[in-house]
């Protein structure tokens, strides 16, 4: 075993999303603070994502002088949870957002940051903001990072179909290059790439550091104060999703490739309990080209089938909710719903597109690699599907039928605010508490129940994927790694993914996942140096 610099840190933090700002915060209180990176790139399904953070109170909440109670967001998330063992998670988490982002926010490498229009995900629970509370980095040209931008991770269109995605870093991009930059200026920061975790160092009972695989050579890495495990999930990981998971093993993630149990199988070693592993941040995925599905929401026209050929969903739920549903009713009903069926028409076609702008035509990839089929009739269509023609028939006929009312009777698409977000992307009216422009005019009552009966005919694929799993190791309300009898593993914090989620097996708003993985580092890092939150 190879030492490198045993008593140098502070602090190791393994991973290099969310977790970044755990590191700036404290290499910001002067601990000597290194973060630990399995790739050559920083940023893990963070620089995905949109970096949403879910952070009612927050100043930016204010700023843009929408509803900001934070007791009634507390309800909010009690409510729609509903676990009492979470309740104490849940009080850290809304004390620190508001805290982080003001601490954030005096540093100029984090600039400002932005309320964003997207309603909580369970409209009818009480305490729900057709507002919500969500807020985003602001974006950053590369430039100005310098150095730094060339080391975060690429987004996901970059590193699956190599689409340029410009000279400016934007969410979740934005968030790391950001917090790198702020984490490397602090003058105690330092980034070690291409160094995977492999088992924790427990000394008398505590948590002293960290063994890795750096550059291909085992290294002893030490950290006098403590190990914060941000490495995200396990959803990469075959065996422990069909563990855990079943019918899922982790191909259709939409999560880091290399996320897979890393930092959770390391506290399990040394003693950690865990909790919901048989959770994800569920979504549906659609099908691409390459034959792999990505992260869909805001279904706007055309219907979900099931092999029976039967619709079986509203089809704009919020995406964890859809995600959920297609697995719930294939597990539960004898029939099954992956795939499920995505089947519209020309009409809709001419006015949404289909993979890419609605201005642009559908791009040949996607009829030759089989991911969009083309049908001219209802008997072709059902034959392309393998489902019963009458069954779907009469499920289009009866979907039809909504379209003068703009009534959804069975499944109610087009009637929260969520579902009227896709309203808004179509230029249509949406809930009048997010204060969108005025809409042009529609054909249609609901202009997300259109007619299906606009030949040809298209069908797409949609399968359950996820940006994560949310099951991980026990914490407390500083991110404290937890034993099974509750007692504290000295030493050892967590945030994000690779701890159990403080919103259980609900998705309260945009912006949990990131805004927890935000928060519960910010704690981490607090308890290490000894402040009060």
């Amino acid at each position: 075993m190879v030492s490198i610099n045993e008593d140098v840190y502070d602090v190791v933090v393994v991973g290099s999303g969310g977790g970044l700002v755990g590191a700036y915060v404290a290499a910001s209180r002067g601990l000597r603070t290194l973060v630990i990176e399995k790739t050559d790139r920083v940023g893990g399904t963070t620089a995905y994502s949109g970096a949403g953070l879910w952070f009612p109170g927050s100043a930016p909440l204010e700023r843009a002088g929408v509803e900001n109670d934070v007791e009634k967001a507390r309800t909010y998330l009690r409510g729609v949870v509903d676990d009492s063992s979470r309740e104490r998670l849940q009080d850290a988490y809304l004390r620190a957002g508001a805290q982080v982002i003001d601490e954030l926010e005096r540093n100029p490498r984090f600039g400002s940051f932005v309320y964003g229009p997207v309603p909580e995900y369970y409209a009818a629970a009480p305490g729900a903001s057709p507002a919500g509370h969500t807020i985003f980095p602001a974006e950053i040209p590369a430039a100005e990072l310098g150095e730094h931008a060339r080391l975060v991770r690429d987004p996901l269109p970059m590193e699956r179909w190599g689409r340029d995605q410009g000279p400016v870093l934007n969410g979740g991009r934005a968030l790391i290059g950001r917090a790198l930059a702020a984490f490397l200026e602090t003058g105690n920061g330092a980034l070690r790439l291409n160094t995977a975790l492999e088992s924790l160092v427990v000394e008398d009972g505590r948590v002293v550091g960290v063994d890795a695989v750096s550059e291909g050579e085992r290294v002893r890495i030490r950290a006098g104060r403590g190990v914060i495990l941000a490495a995200g999930g396990f959803e990469r990981d075959p065996e422990l999703r069909a563990k855990h998971q079943p019918p899922l093993t982790g191909e259709w993630s939409n999560g880091a490739p290399e996320n897979t149990g890393d930092a959770l199988l390391a506290g399990m070693a040394v003693g950690a309990a865990t909790e919901l592993l048989d959770q994800a941040w569920c979504v549906p995925g659609l099908v691409w080209p390459d034959g792999l599905p990505l992260f869909h929401t805001g279904t706007r026209g055309g219907i979900w089938v099931n092999a029976a050929g039967e619709r079986f969903m509203n089809e704009n739920l919020p995406y964890d909710q859809a995600g959920r549903e297609i697995l719930r009713l294939h597990r539960t009903t004898g029939v099954s719903h992956i795939p499920a069926h995505w089947v519209f028409d020309q009409r809709q076609l001419d006015r949404d597109g289909f993979g890419g702008p609605a201005d642009q035509p559908v791009g040949p990839e996607w009829f030759e690699s089989g991911s969009l089929k083309k049908a001219d009739t209802l008997e072709e269509l059902a034959e392309l599907i393998d489902v019963p023609l009458e069954t779907l028939r009469k499920t289009i006929e009866e979907f039809n039928n909504y379209a003068p009312t703009g009534v959804d009777e069975r499944f109610h698409r087009g009637e929260t605010p969520w579902d009227q977000i896709a309203n808004y992307v179509l230029g249509f009216p949406a809930h009048p508490e997010l204060s969108f422009p005025a809409p042009p005019t529609t054909d249609w009552p609901n202009p997300l129940l259109p007619p299906l009966d606009t030949p040809p005919y298209y069908v797409a694929t949609i399968l359950p994927s996820d940006i994560g799993t949310k099951g991980g190791l026990k914490t407390d309300e500083h991110a404290r790694v937890l034993r099974p009898d509750g007692s504290a593993i000295d030493g050892l914090y967590a945030s994000g993914n690779t701890m159990a989620a403080m919103s259980g097996r609900v998705y309260p708003g945009a912006g949990t996942p990131i805004g927890s993985s935000v928060a519960f580092s910010y704690l981490a890092a607090l308890d290490i140096a000894g402040a009060k939150d």
